[in-house]
């Protein structure tokens, strides 16, 4: 079971990190034509200042959390030490993220009322990750009341 979940996690990771690379490029690119037309506002709400913190866009603060994550996942392999605390750290980041993309999906729509399309894929992602996180520690847990 922990395996299929562990999976899970990298798939939803490298879809996540694609996502906001492919919403940087469309940043730094400046190329309108990058967003999917007619299907939300992903420019608009790209080009916005909630699109940045610090000068930083929040696209490479995803790319780092995703990152993080798959990183997190290939460490748990090696040691008994990343096995045993990899699984907390992951749901914290993706406890993080999710409270984090709630917040700008309110921004999107009561503030900027325009919607990203992929910036509500990032959203999903990662509550699906916080989701697989918490299977992961149930899973983990039940382990240990099992032994």
């Amino acid at each position: 079971m922990d395996r299929k979940l562990s999976r899970a996690s990298y798939v939803l990771a490298f879809l996540g990190f694609i996502d906001a690379l492919y919403l940087l490029i469309i940043k730094l690119s400046n190329n309108k034509a990058l967003c999917i037309q007619g299907i939300g506002d992903c420019w608009s709400v790209n080009l916005s200042k909630y699109s940045e913190i610090a000068g930083v866009p929040i696209s490479i603060l995803g790319m780092a959390a995703y990152l993080a994550i798959i990183v997190l996942l290939f460490l748990e392999t090696k040691s008994p030490f990343w096995k045993s605390n990899s699984p907390i750290l992951v749901f914290g980041i993706a406890l993080a993220g999710t409270l984090y993309s709630i917040y700008l999906t309110y921004i999107e729509i009561y503030v900027l009322q325009a919607i990203c399309p992929f910036c509500v894929f990032s959203a999903l992602i990662i509550l699906g990750l916080l989701g697989v996180a918490i299977a992961r520690l149930a899973a983990g847990n039940q382990d240990k009341n099992e032994q």
